[in-house]
């Protein structure tokens, strides 16, 4: 091809990379080997003594979100061309280091839901294979936010997604679990499917897969490549789409949720959020600038509909139905994508791109935060009313009257009401990067679904205080439970108290 010619293929000492910045790549490093070290420890430990993998599992996901405080620095790159230094796979700014924060601290929490889940489950599900599946999920995770080429981003994308099919489906003889798995097994290898063959017709017109190269090079493909040039962007873009969760590629979630494991499901509504918003952004605004006139409308559109699906879907979820509590914060997520996906459509029609997609980062932040704190309150109630439905929560107060006055909380930040200032501030960030960007009916959609959600969550923040049905029994709070409540409440208290903070945080520095 055309392109091919004018953009020859390197010699291999073209090629080489440069060598390895092992600080760098440290954090994800670090949760690969401590992934490998549990599944070789699970063939030595007596069954008696399993439960010491889950905690050599949230040491390595402490350590890995800790090795990122000397990255703190200043930029850095490795895995580079030797020809072109600026040309890398891998890119450590504040971006990455962001998202990467995101993820270990999500992962962190997710096994520490998930050490009480075990113990719960009385050797039902099997513990080495579990903690392996999620560090190595975690690693993928990690991995993405700092991938500056496609194919580094797809091996990461692939790396966090196949090890979550087995977590979903991971309960054995459960229809719903094995139900689950298949819905979500199917939905993410046809995105990884449609996005190979964009990615394909991207490289052919392109001659490259670094990022930068391809944002370069795309604008000045030949005439007759336009056509497949384009195809190749918006095949891209759907397959992340799919791993977004936007409508209408979102059907995969409420099931999912319901039959993975709790923790499973808190883990895909935080950190498999970050893996697909992380992803889209690298595409769009990275790779594909010029193309905003087309990724710009179709985001719009998306984030209008998705928010809009997700809220109508959470509003309908009776309380009497089991596992309603689930299904709501299921539906919840899907609505939230769409309020995360404004500030990246703005980014196509905003001079700051970099702002508006700060807008996005910093929504996840409040997001992760609070909703893993919702499933975590969601675990503690589950451990003794197995429907998990929202029925269940009436008179929580009077039974633990912290945990009602958390959830509560919680449940205030994702409506954006005080005292969850935090939340109330990230929706005011993307409304405004909408408005800045001249999308005002994107804007009005968006204030519609806010008074929405704030139907639903009213009502389940409201069950919380009422005369509780039958006796009101106290139960025992396992620590790591408490552990994973108390430090989602801490970042979201601290967080509403100076919530100026996060969006200072979130500049991305992606220019």
């Amino acid at each position: 091809m055309s392109s091919l010619v004018q953009y020859p293929v390197q010699s291999l000492a073209a090629s080489a990379v440069q060598s390895v910045d092992w600080q760098a790549i440290a954090p994800p490093t670090l949760t690969a080997v401590v992934a490998l070290v549990v599944l070789v420890a699970d063939l030595f430990v007596a069954e008696s003594r399993k439960p010491l993998l889950g905690w050599l599992s949230v040491a390595g996901l402490a350590a890995s979100a800790a090795l990122l405080a000397p990255l703190l620095d200043g930029d850095r790159s490795t895995f580079c061309l030797t020809g072109e230094p600026s040309t890398c796979s891998y890119t450590v700014d504040r971006f990455t280091l962001v998202i990467q924060f995101l993820v270990l601290g999500g992962a962190l929490l997710t096994a520490l839901l998930s050490v009480t889940a075990l113990k719960d489950a009385r050797g039902r599900l099997p513990e080495g294979e579990f903690w392996f599946l999620l560090l190595s999920s975690a690693a993928g995770a990690a991995l993405l936010p700092a991938s500056r080429d496609l194919a580094t981003l797809v091996v990461a994308l692939e790396v966090a997604s196949l090890p979550v099919f087995a977590l979903v489906g991971i309960r054995h003889g459960d229809s719903r679990s094995s139900e689950a798995a298949l819905k979500f097994f199917l939905s993410s290898v046809t995105a990884t499917t449609v996005s190979l063959l964009g990615i394909s017709f991207v490289y052919a017109t392109t001659g490259t897969l670094y990022l930068t190269q391809v944002a370069e090079r795309i604008q000045h493909v030949d005439g007759q490549l336009h056509t497949l040039a384009q195809t190749g962007v918006v095949l891209t873009l759907i397959g992340f789409a799919f791993k977004t969760a936007a409508v209408p590629f979102h059907f995969w979630v409420p099931d999912t949720y319901v039959g993975a494991p709790l923790p499973i499901a808190a883990y895909l509504s935080v950190v498999g959020k970050a893996v697909g918003f992380s992803g889209l952004i690298l595409v769009t605004v990275v790779a594909f600038p010029s193309y905003a006139d087309v990724w710009g409308p179709a985001l719009a559109a998306l984030a209008a509909l998705t928010m809009t699906v997700g809220n109508v879907g959470a509003l309908r979820q009776q309380t009497t139905r089991a596992y309603s509590a689930v299904r709501l914060l299921a539906w919840s997520s899907v609505g939230q994508a769409g309020y995360l996906l404004v500030p990246i459509a703005a980014a196509a029609y905003s001079d700051d791109a970099e702002h508006a997609v700060g807008s996005t980062v910093a929504y996840a932040l409040m997001y992760a935060a609070v909703n893993l704190g919702a499933f975590a309150v969601a675990a503690l109630v589950g451990r003794t009313s197995a429907g998990n439905r929202i029925a269940d929560y009436r008179g929580l107060y009077a039974r633990n009257p912290l945990a009602a006055l958390l959830l509560a909380f919680f449940l205030l930040c994702l409506a954006g009401l005080p005292p969850g200032v935090i939340g109330l501030f990230a929706k005011v960030t993307v409304f405004s990067a909408a408005v800045g960007a001249g999308l005002g009916w994107l804007a009005v959609v968006m204030a519609v679904n806010v008074v929405i959600a704030l139907y639903y969550y009213l009502q389940w923040t409201a069950l919380l205080f009422r005369a509780p049905e039958g006796r009101s029994e106290k139960h025992r709070v396992p620590a790591p439970l408490t552990a994973a409540i108390a430090l989602t409440a801490a970042l979201g208290i601290a967080l509403s108290g100076a919530p100026q903070l996060v969006l200072r945080f979130a500049d991305t520095g992606l220019f």
